[in-house]
């Protein structure tokens, strides 16, 4: 290999690897260093491999449908005559012939249709046009009903108090299994194609599935790609009224209560004549019409999720619904991983994992991503408010619910009373005002929390089922909107007299967070978005029916019942992640720095029942040359300190002055920017308040201009733009000041995601070892369970490798900024004499720990970095 360090090379390895790994059908953990084309590379040999599968499958329909099929044997396994077998084989290979000659009908009339659209520009026109007519035609239809319904006096009263018949909720029958209504007409057979075999690419954000997005675009196979973009409602939905909810899981109820509603219009019109019509309303945009031109669009030509929402503006359709009708004829399809890995969602949007492929980039945090979607947190607060919300509901409608919903409703409502009970407190006392006894956290199994809450005789699937199909907490919004608020309509109705409760409840919860600083706009808007918190509980609800050994709950007994909380904690994410593996062809995890790869191969893949013989690991090398990178472990800093940022240590004072005296010798010597991790904000702020006391803060400000990573996330793009100004200025104009220092911090807001390439990180440093706060009962109770069991690795317990891979993790991910194109050079410096140690220096990335040097003495080191 003549140029082992260009892109190409390594994109040729990658694909290569990435290739094999499809065609054998295996797991691969994929690590790619940033500047190695990893998406690209992902984009080529994915699509190559589903280029030359669909064609091995095109041959072998022609073959069977050319009459090629084997001839039968004399007999079958089980000692059948001849005749018999062939009897079988032959229906066998007939209903094979007829199925696929079924496809290829489907798949030519799908070919024609889009290669039509691609090439045919008054059609669009023409849908254009009928969708203008069919909006000229409902704009007069709502001027004839306004004008019909000026001076109707009383009528509009009634009206008015009759539309309260939406947050009544409907027969609920918990033994009927049949799934919701799509949302497709009767005439959905053109939509029943076959299930083309896919790629799934996640990644962690809308941002980087845009990028992804792009990069499919200016790739070989952009043209003739049949691409679809998932997404959430909060970002798919074009209908105003429901996306200024703004809360994810209140526009998911808004949306399929719309739904629910187009469905039931036919029989409220058949029973217009027995009794008064509902007025219900549903989406505008919510069309089979409308919803299947975009489906063609979005098959026809690669589109992201803005490009998307743009196309489903203009063409009056939904790119929520309109993107998942485009699944089955899909090649690939792109959605967050969240969508990927919680079934119940993946489930809901149509994904058919059996025998396609899944690529999840961005994979670093994987398993903790799975861990936090399965868990979930409710406070005291939540319970008493959705208590007494459904309560007063009950009281209002109870002459109009049917049996069923009333048992389900106090079933829930006797929950609710166990859950604050197990808090130590009383629904029908204000959280905020109630004392907890004994405060601290405790952590109890799934079945012991069931069994001390009274609750184990209670179907909690059946609950939850209920939950999700009679939309209650959609209606208890509503109900909650319109009465609960401080600022009711409805004052005249004497019925409105029994809500005082609930208004003065409600109330009295704002005026409490009132008292603790929030202004009045923030309580406000906290009221709105948490204006129904029995959607929180759903979740905590479903968390309950996990198995008993693979989570905990835990009670969080603080000061008072309304700081207090119930939190499930999800111990064994395998379980999860076990389904996509077992039923997809091949899985590709795939990242920047994946080290330590133990946790995916132990923890994931081999505890979700995948044999070890079916993964397969690929690491490729960077792009730079080794000469462009520094990689240096500091034993000791200029006095001879030695470097151990312990607990016990690190806040010593000679700690922090050698520290200080370290970024100050380097800020001397290294142009542009510096880029210092330290462990927590906490760290860094004593840190930082030290030097300013020692006079080293006016050191460091003399060479290099110092910024700090502020704690909210709206401040970042500001401080970021600041310090890159400040270092293009300093290289421009010369003089004393050389660039910029950035105090930031391991796991915060810029330690993922950011690039400090080229100036912007011509250093990073890294300060003493991140480890995780093992003092967390959460982390103990991962820890105990792992010991438990997980067998021991090379002489160590589970739980001290678990402790040193979430260290690792976030090293890796921290000094990973610096570098970011072939091009690119830096320095690394990890300021700790534990990094030398056998067991850590081997978790760090190959790339890096191959060029890493340890230096026990600052000079030597100083004297490297200089050169």
């Amino acid at each position: 290999f003549p140029f082992p360090y260009t892109p190409y090379r390594i994109q040729e390895q990658f694909m290569e690897a990435l290739y094999g790994t499809l065609e054998a059908g295996r797991v691969g953990i994929f690590e790619s260093p940033t500047g190695t084309g990893k998406s690209l590379s992902l984009i080529c040999g994915a699509l190559s491999w589903l280029r030359d599968w669909e064609e091995k499958r095109r041959q072998e329909e022609a073959r069977l449908l050319g009459g090629g099929q084997d001839g039968p044997g004399s007999a079958d396994a089980a000692g059948q005559p001849d005749w018999v077998t062939a009897f079988v084989r032959s229906k066998e290979q007939r209903d094979v012939v007829h199925r696929l000659k079924e496809e290829q009908i489907r798949r030519k009339k799908r070919e024609d249709r889009l290669e039509q659209i691609r090439h045919n520009v008054q059609l669009k026109y023409a849908a254009k046009r009928k969708r203008c007519e069919e909006d000229e035609a409902k704009r007069l239809l709502q001027l004839s009903k306004e004008a019909l319904s000026q001076g109707a006096g009383e009528g509009a009263l009634d009206q008015l108090d009759h539309n309260e018949e939406e947050l009544i909720l409907a027969e609920y029958e918990s033994d009927d299994e049949k799934k919701v209504v799509s949302g497709l007409e009767e005439d959905d057979g053109d939509l029943e194609e076959e299930h083309v075999t896919k790629i799934y690419y996640c990644s962690r954000t809308h941002s980087q599935l845009s990028q992804f997005v792009r990069e499919v675009q200016k790739s070989p196979f952009g043209k003739d790609t049949r691409l679809v973009s998932l997404g959430s409602r909060q970002n798919l939905c074009v209908n105003e009224e429901v996306r200024h909810l703004g809360a994810l899981q209140l526009i998911n109820d808004r949306c399929m209560e719309m739904q629910k509603n187009k469905h039931e219009k036919k029989s409220d019109e058949e029973d217009e004549g027995k009794k008064r019509r509902v007025s219900r309303t549903t989406c505008p945009f919510y069309s089979y019409e409308q919803m299947q031109f975009l489906r063609d669009e979005v098959l026809v030509e690669v589109k992201d999720i803005e490009q998307l929402v743009s196309l489903g503006r203009e063409t009056k359709a939904c790119p929520y619904y309109g993107s998942r009708f485009a699944i089955p004829a899909a090649q690939v399809v792109v959605l967050p991983y969240q969508m990927l890995l919680h079934e119940p969602t993946r489930k809901a949007a149509g994904i058919k994992l059996k025998d396609q492929v899944v690529i999840i980039d961005e994979a670093h945090n994987l398993t903790d991503t799975i861990t936090c979607i399965h868990s979930t947190e409710v406070s005291g607060s939540q319970l008493c408010c959705a208590h007494s919300q459904l309560l007063q509901y009950m009281e209002r409608y109870r002459k109009r619910l049917k049996a069923k919903n009333l048992m389900y409703i106090k079933q829930i409502l006797y929950l609710l009373e166990q859950f604050v009970a197990m808090l130590g407190g009383n629904v029908n006392q204000n959280p905020g005002y109630q004392a907890v006894s004994q405060t601290g956290t405790v952590l109890k199994s799934i079945n012991d929390f069931l069994f001390q809450s009274q609750i184990d005789n209670i179907n909690l699937f059946k609950v939850q089922r209920y939950c999700e199909k009679s939309l209650i907490s959609r209606k208890l919004f509503g109900f909650v909107e319109r009465y609960g608020g401080p600022a009711s309509a409805v004052k005249t109705n004497k019925e409105s007299e029994k809500l005082a409760g609930l208004q003065n409840f409600l109330l009295t919860l704002q005026q409490g967070s009132d008292k603790e600083g929030d202004s009045p706009v923030e309580a406000e808007h906290d009221h709105l978005q948490t204006a129904s918190p029995l959607m929180q509980i759903e979740g905590f609800l479903s968390a309950l029916t996990n198995a008993n050994e693979d989570g905990r709950v835990i009670l969080n007994r603080q000061g008072t019942v309304g700081q207090s909380s119930l939190k499930f904690l999800l111990l064994n994410p395998a379980v999860h992640f076990a389904k996509v593996v077992e039923e997809c062809r091949a899985v590709i995890i795939a990242g920047g720095t994946m080290q330590p790869v133990a946790d995916f191969r132990e923890l994931l893949l081999c505890r979700a029942g995948v044999d070890p013989a079916r993964i397969v690991e690929f690491s490729c090398g960077h792009v730079i040359p080794p000469e462009n990178i520094l990689p240096i472990i500091l034993c000791s800093g200029p006095s001879n300190q030695q470097l151990e940022f312990t607990y016990e240590t690190r806040d010593l004072p000679q700690m922090m002055d050698e520290t200080g005296r370290i970024l100050c010798n380097l800020c001397n010597v290294i142009p542009g920017g510096v880029v210092c991790f330290f462990p927590s904000y906490e760290y860094e702020k004593q840190v930082y308040g030290h030097w300013g006391k020692t006079g080293l803060l006016s050191r460091l400000a003399a060479k290099k201009k110092i910024f700090q990573e502020p704690k909210k996330a709206s401040q970042v793009e500001q401080v970021l733009v600041e310090y890159a100004r400040c270092i293009k200025c300093c290289s421009q104009t010369g003089g004393q000041m050389t660039g910029a220092l950035l105090l930031s911090v391991v796991g915060g807001k810029m330690s993922e995601g950011i690039n400090f390439s080229d100036d912007l990180g011509r250093c990073v440093i890294m300060v003493g070892m991140p480890y995780p706060n093992i003092r967390s009962p959460e982390l103990q109770e991962k820890m105990t369970w792992l010991d438990k069991t997980m067998p021991r690795a090379a002489g160590q317990a589970p739980s001290r490798v678990l402790i040193e891979n979430l260290c690792m993790k976030a090293v890796n991910q921290s000094i990973g900024r610096a570098i970011r194109h072939q091009k690119d050079f830096a320095s690394i410096l990890l300021l700790d004499h534990r990094y030398a140690r056998p067991a850590i220096f081997n978790k760090l990335p190959q790339w890096i720990r191959e060029r890493t040097k340890v230096k026990p003495a600052f000079g030597s080191a100083f004297a490297e970095l200089r050169k």
